[in-house]
Parts: C-alpha cells; structure tokens; sequence
C-alpha cells in the first residue's frame, strides 16, 4: 500500500496494569481518610463523608460519540517512502520524501481520559495507538495518494479496536466502583469505633485532659479532582461529645405501636370522626406509655404543651412526634419546622402523624414528599415500605452534619 500507513503516534492501554493503578487509587482513599482529623471524623454526618469519598475516587468510564466524529486538521506534508516495498528505491538506509496528505480524525469522548493509560485484565499483544487531547482522541494518518473509502477503512478499523478495548476497561472499572462504598463504610466504622473506644479509656482516667496546643482547629477542603459537585462535607473539629440516640429498633417499635393504634380508628370510625387533634393524641400516649413508662434509663411519653409526644434523656428531646390534621402543604412544612426547633441532639428521630379527614385521601398522599422535599433541610429519601408511610433523613438548620431521621404517617381518619 503507497504510503497510506496510518502513521499514529502513542500506544494507548498499555504504560501498566490496571489492577495495580486501581489498588494504588484504594490505598489513596484510604490514606486521605486516615489523615483527617479525629474530631472531623467523628462529628461529620457519615452518609456525607461516605458520598464525598466514593465520589471523589470512583471512575467514569469511557464512553465514545461516534457521531460526532469530525476532521480535525488536514494538510500537506512530506511523507518518508523508503521502506515502501511497493516502490523501486535503491538506498532505503536513506529518506526519500514525497509530498502527501496528513488528516487527523477527531473522536469525541467523556470519562476519565486517564484510564487511556492503562491495560485492562483481557487485552491483545497489539493495542491501538492515538493521541489524547483533552476529551477527544485525535487518530492521524498520512498517504501520498488521497484514497477517502481507504483512509474511513483505517480509522472505523482503530475505532473498532479501541471501543474493544473501552468494553474491557469499563468491566474492571465498574469492578473496582462497586467495592468503594463498603470500603469507606468499613473504613468510617472502624475508625469511629476505635476513636470513640480511646475516648473511654482516657475518660475513664478521672484526670483532666490538656489539648496540646499545636492540635489542629481546622481541617482545609483539599482540591477535589473529580467530581466537584460533591464537595467534602463541613464538620467542626472541636472535641466530640457523645450523643445520646433511640435506638432504631426502638424507633420502628414505637411507630409499630402507632400504626396499631390506626387500625382501632379504622375499624371504629364514628368513635374518632368528630375528635380534636388533642384528643388524637391522648390516644395514642396511653398507648405509648403502656409499652414505655417506668423504664430503667428514665424515658417516659409525656404530654408537654404543644409537643405532642417525646422521649427525653438528660432533660433533651431524642424523639418527637407532632400529630396533625393535613391543612396543605404550608402547614405540613410548617409543622416540619417545629418539630425542628424540638430537636437539638443527633439522630433524633421524628415522626409527624398526619390525619386526613377530606374526601380526596389519594391527593393528600401524593402531595406529600413533593412538599417534604421543598424544604431546606431535606437531604434524602430512604426507602417506603408503605403507601402510607414516608421517611427522610433532614439536616438540622444550624449543623448540616445532624441529621434527623423524619416519618410522616398519613391517616384517613374521615368526618362523621
């Protein structure tokens, strides 16, 4: 063939192993975790740090836009023939130029350009060649004759290898991505563990502790490489002072107890129709304090003006429920914001118990997370296991990293 070669410069999938970059990338995250401060790691919102973590080392994998491949340059340039077998020259130990054509083919792509570097675990002896600009390959080739059907031949042949080539990369990158998340999980419960098991040992010295005084006070953002749309989330490094929490278990206990409660509603709705909020509410407590009053840690259901229901340790709400009546969805964010002004302690759970007595009960409940997500604290929603029961993790206005863990439950409770 005259000349029309592809001359392609830089071997791509090839400077090392993949699985030897992705383990150096896992110890990377590990390390940057390490290194953070004691107090930072205990006061930060874990789901937070998680994020930010398995964001900022996860891979995207190559994906390539054929169709927008375009001519990136083309020109006139002076080609080396003589190691062409096709042409009679005598001395081929010297470079006998002829004038051609150089065209470079542009092939758009987005992900991580850096996984170009690197050979996958399934690979051939002869990988593709192109140079990386930015987020195209650029794929150049020369030829003294111009021949258009040869030259779209040689680039959809080194597109076709390359896309192979992709496919394995993207089946050990996805590898690597999907163990990031239980690493950092692993990571945070055992440091935390560690950290808070020290704090009880020192505690239980019963001598004053002394911060040294080049103890860090702060902890800089680093530079985010990937990702930025997650940055790393803002946590104090002040000492950590362990919180007092109801246990989850003891959370879905009390709201099983609730649900109970309903179903005595439902199956005797001319005995609630015409009741007050107030009366609701009583209702329920006698229920709640059966099954809680008089347990050896103190926490009693009580009725204290117009907080509805809360457990209370050490003179501090750790579970507040409101019950209301649905009024529209300015009363339901409303009724969010004073149970947010109740809270002040970590993990606290709460819980709004929304009783509807309209026609239009389906309306109410569809109403409801579009109105819940509008408020400012909402972080996320966690999984509904029910039509009728909806549960999200919020921040607390004042400290994105306490979170709180909120439970509407709607009832139709209909009017006589």
């Amino acid at each position: 063939m005259e000349g029309r070669e592809a001359v392609r410069q830089n071997l791509l999938f090839c400077s090392e192993e993949l699985h030897v970059f992705l383990e150096r990338r896992k110890h990377a995250l590990t390390e940057e975790f390490e290194s953070m401060e004691p107090n930072y790691v205990l006061n930060a919102s874990e789901d937070d740090l998680c994020k930010y973590l398995v964001s900022k080392y996860t891979f995207d994998a190559i994906e390539l836009h054929e169709d927008q491949i375009y001519v990136y340059d083309q020109r006139e340039v002076n080609i080396d023939v003589s190691q062409d077998p096709m042409r009679a020259i005598f001395d081929r130990d010297r470079p006998v130029y002829l004038k051609g054509t150089s065209v470079t083919v542009a092939v758009p792509f987005e992900g991580d350009s850096e996984l170009f570097q690197y050979r996958p675990s399934t690979f051939t002896y002869s990988p593709p060649r192109g140079q990386i600009t930015e987020h195209e390959i650029h794929l150049t080739y020369e030829e003294v004759e111009h021949n258009a059907e040869e030259l779209k031949k040689n680039y959809t042949k080194d597109v076709s290898e390359i896309k192979q080539y992709i496919g394995w990369i993207k089946n050990d990158v996805e590898s690597f991505n999907t163990t990031l998340e239980s690493l950092v999980k692993q990571l945070i419960t055992r440091r935390k563990k560690k950290l808070l098991d020290a704090q009880g040992v020192v505690g239980a010295l019963g001598i004053p502790i002394k911060q040294r005084d080049n103890m860090p006070r702060t902890y800089a953002v680093p530079d985010i490489r990937r990702r930025p749309e997650i940055a790393r989330p803002k946590a104090t490094t002040e000492a950590f002072k362990p919180e007092p929490a109801l246990p989850m278990e003891e959370y879905e206990n009390i709201l099983k107890i609730v649900q109970s409660m309903v179903l005595v509603m439902e199956r005797s709705p001319r005995a609630f129709a015409n009741m007050r909020e107030e009366d609701l509410r009583q209702h329920f407590l006698v229920q709640l304090n059966g099954h809680y009053e008089g347990q050896a840690s103190g926490e009693t259901f009580n009725y204290e003006g117009k907080t509805d229901i809360l457990i209370r340790i050490d003179n501090k709400n750790v579970l507040i429920a409101e019950c209301k009546f649905w009024g529209g969805e300015k009363e339901l964010l409303k009724t969010i914001d004073q149970l947010f002004g109740y809270t002040s302690w970590r993990d606290t759970k709460t819980a709004i118990l929304l009783f509807n007595q309209q026609k239009d009960f389906s309306a109410v409940l569809e109403k409801i997370p579009s109105v819940v997500k509008s408020h400012s604290c909402y972080k996320r929603e966690l999984e509904k296991k029910e039509e009728t029961i909806f549960r999200y993790v919020f921040h607390q206005p004042d400290d994105s990293n306490r979170e709180l863990i909120l439970t509407v439950m709607a009832f139709n409770v209909p009017k006589q």
